[in-house]
């Protein structure tokens, strides 16, 4: 990566990548051999409390790459809060981005039973109040690459006005990167507005599905395409990934490696 021309030499180093979006406090149950039945108290052997959401994943994957990474986001005045600036913190993340909100910090419970898909209970909570206004402008500006992650899991983050950020990221020679997560609804309109100031836009095929109306990893990558993103990445799970530029299409298997939890796998794509 090259540094970004319009900031001066003499600037102390900025982060390369500026993470914006959901950032959670996670409670892992561990692999669990069934749900307890109603009333049934079910011992296991310890919880984990972990950083999540997109935003907290993606940047501490960068991190540990050795980029130099911000992570943008709102968590709530709680000892939630409190953990989830203090691991990222940890990790070696900037998180002087993050703000406070009078909302409790957003939780998720994640309880994975053998041999199932996991189960989610999710509180919204402080990502719920988040808005580009929320943002320093000078650091996201001074990055050489902007992430949103979370996109639709974040209700006050207008499209209109992340659209606007985009185009004032562009426009300065930062690359735009767009995740979306919670998609329960087609979101054409929103897309029409976003899409053309996005390098890169990253929807799982099921997402890919509700937002566009296809089944087809194709066709869901040539639809997007036509409203105006650069480069078009489908997220297919186990069946690795299609990703799409106007002039190139790559499908890609899977990496084949010993998988201890899959939760925020889809993030570091």
């Amino acid at each position: 990566m090259t540094n970004n021309p319009s900031v001066p030499a003499s600037s102390p180093p900025t982060c390369q990548v500026a993470c914006v979006g959901i950032l959670v406090a996670d409670l892992f149950a561990p692999p669990l051999p069934r749900l307890p039945a109603a009333g049934e108290l079910l011992k296991v052997e310890d919880f984990l409390l972990t950083t999540g959401g997109c935003a907290a994943n993606t940047g501490m994957d960068l991190s540990r790459l050795g980029i130099r990474t911000a992570v943008i986001g709102k968590v709530g005045q709680d000892s939630f809060g409190d953990f989830v600036v203090q691991d990222l913190a940890r990790h070696g993340l900037d998180t002087r981005g993050i703000r406070r909100s009078a909302q409790g910090t957003s939780r998720t419970v994640i309880l994975p039973v053998v041999g199932e898909d996991r189960r989610y209970i999710h509180a919204v909570g402080a990502n719920g109040d988040f808005t580009t206004a929320d943002l320093d402008r000078q650091q996201v500006l001074a990055a050489q690459v902007l992430y949103v992650g979370g996109y639709m899991l974040l209700p006050q983050l207008e499209a209109g006005a992340l659209a606007g950020l985009f185009a004032a990221a562009r426009q300065a020679g930062v690359k735009t990167v767009l995740d979306v997560a919670g998609v329960t609804q087609p979101a054409w309109e929103e897309l029409a507005q976003l899409l053309p100031h996005v390098d890169v836009f990253l929807p799982n095929h099921d997402e890919a599905c509700i937002l566009t109306g296809e089944t087809d990893p194709m066709r869901q990558a040539a639809a997007l395409l036509d409203l105006g993103v650069g480069v078009a990445g489908i997220t297919l799970g186990g069946e690795g990934a299609y990703v799409c530029t106007s002039s190139k299409a790559i499908r890609a298997g899977k990496f084949v490696v010993d998988v201890v939890d899959p939760s925020g796998g889809g993030d570091a794509f």
